[in-house]
Parts: C-alpha cells; structure tokens; sequence
C-alpha cells in the first residue's frame, strides 16, 4: 500500500483542482432549466472514469437524468464491489445567504465552499481517485470494481431503481460501497449502519376561485393559509408526537444495546445546539437528541407556497395555498403506508370552508445494515488504518433512497462510509467540505479494496 499512498499524497492539489472544475457545473436535477448542465456533468464523470482506467464507461440514458457506469472486473476470483454515488446537487436557494457563489468553488481554512461540495460530488469523487491511484501506480485493483453514479438522487432517484430492477446481471456484487453519510464527528472515523426512510408531500388548501381583497372579504371567507397554518399546527402534539392515527404502529423500537451505544458516543445536546445556531433543542419528549435524530420518526414542514410574500404590504387572501412537508421513518415503517395515512388524517383536519388536495412526491424506506459482514470489517479495518483512530458505528437521521434498493434487488450489503459532516450545510447555503477528510476518504477507499480482498 505504501507506493498507493504516496500517490494519493503526491496528487493532493491535483484532486483539489478537478474537484473545482466538477463543482463548476451546477447540477441542480430538479429544475428543468440545467438540464443542459446536468448532461454536462454526466459527461464529466464519464470522462473522469475513463481517465482513471475503468472499462466499458458509458452514460446510459433514462427517462430523466442520465447514469454513468463503469467497470474494471480483472481481479480474478476476488469480491466485486458496486460504488455509488450522485452528481446531481440542491438547488441554491436562498443564494442571498451564500458568502461566496454556489457554482465558484472557494477554498478558506482547508474547507471547499461550493453546492455539491459534500452531498455528494466530492464524496463520490473519492472513490474515482481510489481506483485511479492503483491503475496509475501497480496497474491493477485488489477487487473487482463497478461505478454506477446517477443524477437524480436528490430527486428520489426513480430512474436508478428501474435500471437496478432491470440490469441486476450488470449490477451484480457482493457489497455496495456508499459515501453519502457523514462522520461522528471531525477525525473520527465512522461508518454509518442505519437511515430513517422518507416520506414527502403536498398539501394544497383551495378557498375563493380568486385571490380575494382582505378588507372586502376578511372575516367572512376562509383564508387558505390560516385554514394550512392549522392543519400543520395539528399534525404534532405538545410533547412532539405525530398525531396521524396508527403512525407509531410499525416502529420498531431501539434495542438497549443500541442505547447503550449512543450514551458512549458522548453526545453533547450544548454543542449540538451552539453548532447550529439555536439556545434550545425541542423533539419528541422520552427520548435523547441522538435517539430523535437516528431511530425516532419526524413530521416537519418545508416549506409554504402561496399568497403574497414579496416587499411591501398587499391585502389579500389568497386563492390557493400548498405546503411541502417530509416525514422521516424508522424501520420498519412503509411510506406508501404512511402516505395514505397522511392523506386520510389531512382530510379529517380540513374545515368544509376550503377543499384540500394530498399528493404523495416521493418516499425512501429505511434501512438498517449489517455491522458483522465481511465488507463493513474490512471497511472498517480500512478507516482505522488511515485515521489512526478506532472506528464508530453510528445511524444517520437522513436518507439515501436507494441504499434498501441496492440491498434488496442485488442481495448485496451496504457500506456506508461517509467522510462529510452534518455541519457541512448540505442541502443549505455555504455547504463545504473537509478536505483533509477528502484526502483521508481517498486513502480509506483504497486500503478498503486491499482489506476486502483478503
């Protein structure tokens, strides 16, 4: 491994500089207005495969945004492993709040400010430099190697589970490698075994057939977002509890060993809090922070559309108002279940003065991995050798949609080995990225093949 890793320590600006040149392309999937820029940045990563020796690379077309794929299977009689990754981003908004320009990568204090940064373009840019390291250097991997990367995970990657379902003979493996997580925290290396599932929808509440002037109408026509703000207000008791009948009814609860676990991760609720930005936590009562974040499920609005929200004062009230709002499951929770209970107990809450419209979006189950497989030993061996430090278990709050579709479909075990933070502000303005936990990821992506194969 020695000549590997000074490879990977003599490339270090390299990687840095074609990191830039991917965060250049503002990948956002879920605005139709890039869709130039994400064929783009399909071709980019084709071409960035191809450089770092891969075979039979290619951009594979869907109905929406394109995957790409590549291979190297020369390690005869050794395990084959599938890495995942996305190269679509988030959109930028609110761009008033960036320090610097999304799409304009900036480097301040060894961290890389850009959209993309950490979710997931320089995560999954790791895994290519892994590889590229070994074909520059001893001409071959340890394992056999497969690149499936897509663009429309932050979407809910619909696309990339009918290609699985479909080419499971090209997908076939024996684990799947994903760094879309985070670590516990800075220098500490970690590999996530468990992620809450999703459920996402909208709420529309239509009243008068036209925005109406508050002065004339006030008082006497039902306000859509007044008639909304309640409906949200209802959706959570005063002690944090989803009030959906039969919402808990499918949760399975943490074992004691898991409780366990999380005491001896030290947790701080203090720091949490002063990292992000707030004087007090709040959350579902009976239950820790850690607890409420990685096994508890969460009801929260995202978002409210509608009336008038610009500067200045308008009267009005408004015709139509919709709510985006995102639930997070625990296993075993199912949101197709979820979903249709959602709508059913959005309906009761709707007063017979406006109509409502439920759509369900999009949804991810969620997923627990198991920590005793030889691919997560070996990842784990892996990251303890590069960090110098003893590994850490740990679930995430988020999801990957297609982590239980990769398990499923393939029979394969997953590996999560996230190097972001959850303080990196993804999904939020001035996201960035560690880059000595880049270059770390690099190094714990090469010695995972070397421990693999054994």
């Amino acid at each position: 491994m020695k000549i590997i890793s000074e490879y990977i320590d003599k490339n270090k600006n390299n990687y840095i500089n074609e990191l830039k040149d991917f965060l250049k392309i503002p990948s956002i999937s879920t605005d139709p207005e890039y869709n130039k820029d994400i064929s783009r940045c399909a071709e980019f990563v084709k071409n960035k495969l191809k450089d770092a020796g891969l075979n039979n690379v290619k951009v594979i077309k869907t109905k929406g945004h394109p995957l790409v794929y590549g291979e190297w299977l020369k390690a005869k009689g050794k395990p084959t492993v599938l890495i995942y990754g996305h190269y679509d981003v988030q959109p930028v908004d609110p761009i008033e709040l960036w320090d610097t320009p999304p799409f304009e990568p900036t480097i301040k204090n060894n961290k890389i400010f850009a959209r993309g940064a950490t979710d997931d373009k320089g995560q999954a840019f790791m895994h290519i430099k892994s590889v590229e390291a070994y074909l520059k250097t001893v001409g071959s991997i340890p394992v056999n190697v497969k690149f499936i990367i897509e663009g429309e995970e932050e979407i809910g990657s619909s696309n990339l589970e009918k290609f699985i379902n479909k080419n499971k003979t090209l997908l076939k493996c024996d684990s799947v490698l994903i760094s879309d997580t985070a670590l516990y925290d800075v220098g500490t290396p970690t590999l996530t075994y468990g992620l809450r599932g999703l459920c996402y929808m909208e709420v529309e509440v239509i009243g008068p057939k036209k925005d109406l002037h508050s002065g004339s109408f006030g008082g006497v026509v039902a306000n859509p977002i007044n008639e909304l703000s309640e409906i949200i207000f209802k959706l959570v008791d005063k002690n944090g509890r989803i009030t959906i009948p039969s919402f808990y009814d499918d949760v399975k609860k943490i074992t004691y060993k898991e409780k366990n676990n999380f005491k001896k991760l030290k947790f701080s609720d203090k720091k949490f809090a002063e990292e992000i930005g707030v004087s007090h936590l709040s959350g579902e009562k009976g239950f820790s922070t850690l607890e409420r974040i990685w096994a508890r499920p969460t009801m929260d609005c995202n978002g409210i559309i509608g009336g008038f929200t610009g500067d200045g004062a308008k009267t009005v009230l408004p015709s139509k108002v919709k709510a985006k709002i995102s639930m997070r499951l625990v296993p075993n929770q199912d949101p197709l279940k979820i979903a249709k209970l959602f709508k059913k107990h959005i309906k009761t809450l709707t007063p017979n003065t406006v109509k409502v419209n439920v759509k369900h979006l999009h949804g991810a189950y969620p997923v627990v991995t198991p920590i005793d497989d030889k691919s997560t030993i070996a990842a784990s061996k892996a990251m303890e050798k590069v960090f110098g430090k003893k590994i850490v278990f740990m679930r995430e709050g988020g999801s990957v949609p297609i982590v239980p579709v990769f398990a499923k479909q393939l029979k394969a075990p997953v590996v999560l080995m996230g190097l972001g933070l959850n303080t990196e502000n993804l999904h939020s303005p001035n996201e960035h990225f560690n880059l000595n936990h880049f270059q770390l990821g690099i190094k714990s992506s090469a010695y995972f093949f070397e421990e693999y194969a054994k």
